[in-house]
């Protein structure tokens, strides 16, 4: 069994918007942060004292200005990813009803795609696997 050297566990979570005409919203990161102009779902970090739906809830308010409610997130799948640095584990929940326009408050890009045209954007490596189960499910 090949040996592999610990690397921190870093846990964030991610949310697949989904319209009514069954698109999902990507964001593109901005200029100066990592992996810069690749497209991803919203989301972020959880903190130490947060559960994953609270810090989906307070991440789409904080970059998208939209409230959802815990009831509103349905669990969809997750990614778990080794980086050089550190290891991601990322939820992947489904919310399909929020109040609010949503809009880039952090200057992000913003794109509401079909599930299958994702596969035809620059996307980190952990995001990808997750795009097949979105197309297969929505």
């Amino acid at each position: 069994m090949p040996t592999t050297e610990a690397k921190s566990l870093v846990l964030v979570v991610a949310c697949a918007l989904v319209d009514a005409d069954g698109r999902v919203l990507v964001a593109q990161r901005p200029a100066g942060r990592a992996m810069a102009g690749m497209w991803e779902f919203p989301g972020g970090k959880v903190e130490a004292d947060e559960t994953p739906e609270a810090a989906l809830i307070r991440e789409l308010a904080e970059e998208l200005g939209i409230d959802v409610t815990h009831e509103c997130l349905a669990p969809l799948s997750f990614a778990s990813h080794g980086y050089d640095n550190f290891h991601l584990l990322m939820p992947l929940y489904v919310c399909r009803k929020w109040s609010g326009t949503v809009t880039g408050l952090e200057g992000q890009n913003l794109k509401w795609v079909f599930p299958r045209a994702l596969y035809d954007l620059d996307m980190p490596p952990a995001d990808l696997p997750l795009i097949a189960m979105l197309r297969d499910t929505l």
